[in-house]
């Protein structure tokens, strides 16, 4: 068992880390987002192999972990929060309330995944039919309506007639976020006719399923139902893709080299935020960043983009490392 995992059951989770308030920590504790955790723990995993403590790395989701992170400085607190979108203007005021100083580092590049078993049919959506599929509500003959869309084929003919059922992540979740503005927004643009509020407001009869942050249990779930579409972060669908394929969006399937050029229209960012007052305080972050921002690590030829990760251009790596090395103070 890899050390940072052993320490992860020694602590039986984040809910005690209120009783370590008054005693030193050796090690880096890492929360935030599923998506980025695979990133993280390989590189958790090189720096322990190399002789740091084995951080410890949580998957609590991008929202739970700002949610911890800006809680305030001290050991009880994580060093660093992974996210699968930007911090918001809201988080940052917490952050700030509470004596925290974010360093923001962006690490790279992903797209958000519709993807089902490969013993299910292949077939590809396009924006509006994705919020058609799983908006609240939708416009009907100068009405708003409930959504009377169940099978994939009420929305289009060539479409499979077989029930819309979609695993996704929770309201926690930075790639529920993301997905939201990217497909759901867009998808609402493309129909018209409805309030912007209820763009983003996903469907709760049974068609749409809340997954947790945990990606694994998703793929899982589309292997044992060859008909359920899952959405998560292209990472999962690079490591499983002996057992699951993708659903392709505005007829751009979501490739390597479609999200690094910006072609595949659910890209995003990835980040993670260092916890300035931290350092010094907990060993081992400045070599954890500098770990992580190295080209053996997040380069075009480095062990991340061999797990999925879409690298930064060279001169935008070389700007974040800098950024991130010299702890610059995030503002928004």
């Amino acid at each position: 068992m890899p050390k940072y995992l052993a320490a992860r059951a020694i602590l039986g989770g984040l809910v005690c880390l209120t009783s370590w308030s008054a005693e030193a920590r050796d090690r880096l504790l890492i929360v935030g987002s599923s998506t980025v955790f695979p990133f993280a723990t390989a590189v958790a995993e090189k720096v322990g192999e190399d002789g740091m403590k084995f951080p410890i790395v949580e998957s609590t989701g991008t929202g739970g972990g700002f949610d911890l992170f800006c809680e305030g400085a001290g050991v009880a607190t994580p060093d660093i929060t992974n996210a699968s979108r930007r911090m918001k203007p809201s988080e940052f005021e917490n952050c700030r309330a509470n004596g925290v100083t974010p360093v923001e580092v962006v690490i790279g590049y992903d797209g958000i995944v519709l993807a089902n078993s490969r013993e299910g049919p292949k077939f590809a959506l396009t924006l509006e039919q994705i919020f058609e599929a799983l908006a609240e509500k939708l416009p009907r003959d100068g009405a708003i309506e409930n959504n009377p869309n169940l099978f994939w084929s009420d929305i289009d003919a060539s479409l499979p007639a077989e029930k819309i059922e979609v695993l996704g992540p929770p309201p926690t979740s930075g790639t529920r976020d993301a997905f939201e503005e990217l497909a759901m927004e867009e998808g609402c643009e493309i129909v018209g006719g409805l309030e912007a509020d209820l763009c983003t407001r996903i469907r709760h009869d049974g068609s749409f399923v809340e997954a947790g942050e945990n990606d694994d249990l998703i793929v899982g779930a589309l292997t044992a139902n060859p008909v359920t579409v899952g959405i998560f972060g292209y990472s999962f669908l690079a490591k499983n893709s002996d057992q699951i394929q993708s659903v392709g969006v505005n007829a751009v399937d979501p490739s390597f080299e479609n999200i690094a050029s910006g072609k595949y229209p659910l890209s995003r960012p990835l980040y993670f935020y260092i916890k300035k007052e931290h350092v010094g305080l907990v060993p081992g972050i400045e070599d954890y960043v500098a770990a992580f921002t190295s080209e053996e690590a997040w380069g075009d030829d480095g062990y991340l983009a061999a797990r999925g990760l879409i690298p930064l251009a060279a001169d935008a790596r070389l700007h974040q490392a800098e950024e991130a090395r010299a702890l610059a103070e995030l503002h928004l």
